[in-house]
């Protein structure tokens, strides 16, 4: 009889081991799942920034090269600087923006 009660509570502690580790185990499981997702999202979010990133580069450089060109230096005063050759008059809109 002593064995028998023995053996029903091993089987009783090995189960309740069983249960506890594998809970364990899921719970670490959904926290890994969960810092993955965040740095996925983190990912996604330093890509486009990188992307915009690179897409102002190729602006800037377009713009700087740009520079040694006449046309584009002529386009500039005019319009930024509101610059005039001589003996043209600039014309002021009345609107205020």
């Amino acid at each position: 009889m002593k064995r028998e009660k023995r053996s029903g509570v091993i089987s009783v502690c090995f189960v309740l081991l069983l249960l506890a580790i594998g809970g364990w185990f899921s719970y670490v499981f959904v926290q890994q799942q969960s810092h993955l997702n965040n740095v996925d999202k983190d990912y996604v979010t330093a890509k486009a920034r990188f992307e915009a990133a690179q897409q102002r580069n190729r602006e800037l450089k377009g713009e700087r090269d740009g520079l040694n060109e006449p046309h584009y230096i002529e386009k500039v005063a005019r319009e930024d600087l509101g610059m005039t050759r001589q003996g043209e008059m600039p014309y002021v809109s009345s609107k205020k923006d």
